[in-house]
Order: structure tokens, then C-alpha cells, then sequence
């Protein structure tokens, strides 16, 4: 596929790519809240009465041995899958079931898939250009004027994930860490307010875990941040709060040191892996 092809399928890409200049109410409560939310397929339920609630700036750990619906769940909240029942809210003011994919973007939530999806032939600081919340338009990008606002953010950006020095080399180089942290820095130019992250650490060396627990553990506060990990040792690293899923419902919550202890915890999940 071609630069210029690329660059004209992007949106499809890259869903995270639009403006978030809607207001996120959280005066009165959390910035994320399912109420009893339940989603079938085929007559089994994914998603089984499900509460949780995701404070601002929070960093939320979520576990569950496979089938416990932690995939599920974030397609719900990025609109990807319609649930049967139940509600769910992004700060007071949006109903996220009443929205489209691409609107719930625009709104500031943003998502990281496992496997990074980057343009390799493009440089790391064009990665970083391409994904800020400007006119997406090909002809508009190509003839843009790089304003010293912009090269400011994607400087600050770039120091964050750690990839200030390799930003005019090819994505392609890069490693599967640091593929994985330039996709993390795509979704930040957008100023999200919530971060979606899918099993950061997986094929990743422990320096690369070790850097990317620093980067994660850096952005709470700024963004409310929910990753979805089965790298116990990396969810003790990061986690103030953890989430037990199970058969589509909250089986526990707490400190790690909490749930790690909790005897229903260990016999259908930690115990697992013991």
C-alpha cells in the first residue's frame, strides 16, 4: 500500500484520529460508569450485570482469566458492541450507547490494541504529526504549515514515551516495545481524557515492561488510565486499583494485595496460574 493510500484510509486506521473539544462533566461523579450492563452472544452472556466505575486521573487495573469479558467490556465502552441492557456514561453529560464509534473518540477516549499499528514507512515525529487533532484531510495535511504550538506538543509527547531520540527514524525500525509506546504517544496528541490499553506488556522485554510500567504509572492524573494485563507481575508493578472480572461480572476489587488475597479471586483466577 501506498504512502499516499495510507494516508487517505487513516481514519479507518486510526478511529482516535478527530477532535476532542467536547466537555467531560465529572463535578458529580466518576468519568466512567457502567450500571448493570449485560451483552449475549449466540446465548452466552459475555457481559453479566456489570458495574464499574472509573474515577478521573485514575490508573485501573483490569485481570480475569480468559472469557471473563475484559474484551467485551471495552468494545462496549468504545461502541464497537451494542449491549442488551444497562447504561453506560462517559462523565454526566454523554450516553455512550446513544453515540457511534467515531463519535465516542471525538470525545477523548482512546484505545490501544495489543498489537501496535503504526505507518513504519513514516518517521516517528510524522507518526506523531499525522495523529494530532487537526484536518484529517489528505490535501489539508499534505499542505499544512507545521505551527510552533504543534511541534511543542509533539516534542512533549515525544519525551513521555521515551522516543525523543529516534524521532526521524523510520517506525519500522522500531521495536515491539517501542512501537508500542509511538502508538501510546499517538493516542496522547489527542489529549485523551480516557486511555483504553490492551495488554501492553505482551512479547515485551522486562526493560521494555520495566519502561512501560514507568510510562503508564506517568500518565494517571493527567488521563484516567484502565489496562487490561495478565502479567501479574507487571499489574503489581502499576496497580493502585485492581478489578477482578469474571464470567462477565466484578468478582472482586481492591489493592492487588486485596485481590490477591481474596479466596473466590485465587480459585477462579489466580489460582490458575499457580
Amino acid at each position: 500500500m501506498s504512502i499516499m493510500t495510507e494516508l487517505a484510509n487513516r481514519d479507518r486506521v486510526f478511529n482516535f484520529l478527530t477532535p476532542t473539544d467536547s466537555p467531560v462533566d465529572v463535578r458529580h461523579g466518576p468519568i466512567l460508569y457502567l450500571e448493570d450492563v449485560t451483552v449475549s452472544f449466540d446465548g452466552f452472556r459475555a457481559i453479566n450485570d456489570l458495574n464499574l466505575t472509573i474515577d478521573d486521573g485514575e490508573l485501573r487495573c483490569i485481570i480475569g482469566p480468559n472469557g471473563a469479558g475484559k474484551t467485551t467490556m471495552m468494545d462496549i465502552i468504545t461502541g464497537k458492541t451494542a449491549p442488551d441492557t444497562g447504561s453506560v456514561w462517559f462523565g454526566s453529560r454523554h450516553n455512550l450507547l446513544t453515540m457511534s464509534e467515531p463519535e465516542i473518540a471525538s470525545l477523548g477516549i482512546g484505545r490501544k490494541f495489543q498489537k501496535p499499528s503504526v505507518f513504519e514507512a513514516l518517521t516517528v515525529f510524522e507518526n506523531l504529526e499525522l495523529a494530532m487533532a487537526t484536518d484529517k484531510r489528505v490535501f489539508p495535511t499534505l499542505t499544512a504549515t507545521m505551527k510552533p504550538e504543534y511541534r511543542d506538543r509533539i516534542g512533549e509527547v515525544l519525551e513521555t514515551i521515551g522516543l525523543k531520540d529516534l524521532m526521524h527514524r523510520p517506525a519500522g525500525i522500531l521495536s515491539h516495545g517501542q512501537k508500542q509506546w509511538l502508538e501510546i504517544g499517538m493516542l496522547l496528541m489527542q489529549r485523551p481524557r480516557l486511555l483504553l490499553v490492551d495488554e501492553p506488556v505482551a512479547g515485551m522485554t522486562e526493560q521494555e515492561m520495566e519502561r512501560t510500567a514507568e510510562l503508564l504509572t506517568s500518565l494517571a492524573g493527567k488521563q484516567s488510565v484502565v489496562v487490561v494485563e495478565h502479567d501479574m507481575g507487571f499489574v503489581r508493578s502499576i496497580a493502585r486499583k485492581v478489578t477482578v472480572l469474571h464470567q462477565g461480572s466484578v468478582l472482586a476489587e481492591g489493592t492487588m494485595d486485596q485481590v490477591s488475597n481474596d479466596p473466590e479471586v485465587i480459585k477462579v483466577y489466580l489460582g490458575e496460574e499457580a
